[in-house]
């Protein structure tokens, strides 16, 4: 549960301050309020004392979470109150997490509160995107629409996730498995030849003296290239925790050959699918672009969000900052453009979404065609290298002894 540092006045007029905990910073507040104390500012503590300290997983699956998600409109369509359809819910999923959460919700939709809110209180399970469609659902009264209308939502996000997550971390691996074998090669392998040619004695060609250097400076060093490794990845994690570094990284990725146009894809697709889920359900725009700017994973792209919230705001065109960008293309302005004219943005979004995702779908397939050859053949050379600097001299030797 986060903690809360709180400053404020008692009845009396003096100073108050300390420390709560509280599932959110709306409920801190009052329960506050409730011991007469007027807030005049409160901060959630984010270091590494005040995280909850927990063993496994707190989170339920992506595909438990579809699968609950389906299971609840169906529910819900076949006239089963909401009370019951969590109650049967709790009881059949196999998901320890999910079942202690609607365990929880059921007691809070007993005490005849919203759904909603019992979600809000749950939130490393359920999403800000999930809470604020079912309030919506629950405003509109359809609320059946908005559970299937997530179910799928949903669930396209996570199949768009999984393959830019295999588009890149395909060559990821084989890469790392590469370099182990070409390091074990090097470490291993080559030594045990170097101390047999250095009896011998016999003049060894430049190639081959040059791995076998390489083989002695990784059985020395292997610590040095360790210690870089540790220290990229930390490097890498602070400047993703910083928001200037951040958003200068996040450009970097979207210029960066191959694997930019593939992450802006699966973000564009990522934003248009969520704006257009959240206007189905009668979200309003800039409430749903604010939830868009939290949930898009590149800071560029939550630029031009924020920008086109402001545009929103003076009355202007939420296409016209997107325009002037080059994170997004002809298209996306052009269909939004005319979803705003028309007023039909939800279907024009949904349809670049549909577009997009399939863009994903073949990019990604395309690039595993593209750099399954190349990987093979880069181990491939590098290691038929490594056989030969060591086989030709071996053979050198033989002719001489026979």
């Amino acid at each position: 549960m986060p903690v809360f540092h709180y400053k404020g006045r008692d009845r009396t007029g003096r100073k108050k301050q300390g420390k709560m905990t509280a599932d959110t910073r709306k409920e801190a507040v009052a329960r506050l309020r409730e011991t007469g104390i007027a807030v005049t500012s409160i901060d959630e503590l984010k270091g590494i004392l005040y995280k909850e300290i927990s063993f496994g997983r707190n989170k339920v699956k992506n595909r438990d979470f579809i699968m609950y998600l389906h299971q609840f409109s169906t529910l819900i369509k076949a006239g089963i109150s909401v009370v019951e359809a969590t109650k049967i819910l709790a009881e059949q999923t196999s998901s320890k997490v999910l079942r202690k959460t609607l365990e929880n919700i059921v007691q809070s939709l007993e005490e005849g509160n919203p759904y909603s809110e019992g979600a809000e209180k749950q939130r490393n399970v359920f999403p800000p995107l999930f809470t604020n469609m079912m309030r919506a659902g629950e405003a509109g009264g359809n609320l059946e629409e908005v559970l299937e209308r997530m179910a799928v939502y949903f669930e396209k996000q996570y199949q768009t996730r999984q393959k830019v997550q295999t588009a890149l971390m395909y060559p990821a691996t084989v890469g790392g498995v590469s370099v182990v074998i070409i390091i074990f090669m090097l470490t291993t392998i080559v030594p045990t030849f170097a101390n047999m040619f250095a009896s011998f004695g016999s003049e060894l060609p430049f190639f081959t003296k040059l791995v076998l250097n390489l083989g002695g400076f990784f059985e020395r060093f292997w610590w040095v290239f360790l210690l870089l490794a540790v220290g990229l990845y930390a490097l890498i994690r602070y400047l993703r925790s910083n928001s200037e570094t951040k958003y200068y990284l996040d450009y970097w990725l979207l210029r960066m050959p191959i694997f930019g146009q593939l992450i802006q894809k699966a973000e564009i697709a990522r934003m248009t699918r969520t704006l257009s889920s959240l206007f189905k359900s009668t979200v309003p725009i800039l409430q749903s672009l604010t939830m868009v700017e939290k949930i898009l994973g590149n800071q560029v792209l939550t630029k031009v969000i924020k920008q086109s919230r402001n545009s929103i705001e003076k009355g202007e065109s939420m296409a016209m900052p997107m325009e002037k960008h080059w994170a997004f293309p002809p298209m996306v302005t052009q269909m939004i453009t005319v979803g705003e004219k028309s007023g039909t943005l939800d279907v024009m979004l949904e349809h670049v979404a549909d577009f997009y995702e399939m863009e994903v779908d073949n990019a990604t397939n395309q690039m595993k065609a593209l750099i399954e050859p190349f990987l093979i053949i880069f181990l491939a050379v590098v290691v038929g290298g490594i056989v030969a600097a060591i086989a030709i001299p071996m053979f050198t030797i033989f002719n001489k002894i026979q």
